[in-house]
């Protein structure tokens, strides 16, 4: 959605400022990948652990 509204927005007619934009297209290609900030999201299926999820969530309940 973001992607289709900056090409129908830009508009480059000098070829060196073209060149320019390509190169930064192919050096953000080349950047390393995120990283998510979580390594992964403990699932917990026994009943004492998730109360003691929701107590620490809602500790007034």
């Amino acid at each position: 959605m973001a992607t289709s509204s900056i090409f129908a927005n830009v508009k480059i007619t000098d070829p060196k400022k073209a060149e320019i934009f390509i190169e930064a297209l192919d050096a953000s290609a080349r950047e390393s990948k995120r990283e998510p900030s979580a390594p992964d999201i403990p699932i917990l299926s026994e009943a004492e652990d998730i109360r003691k999820l929701m107590a620490k969530r809602f500790p007034n309940i």
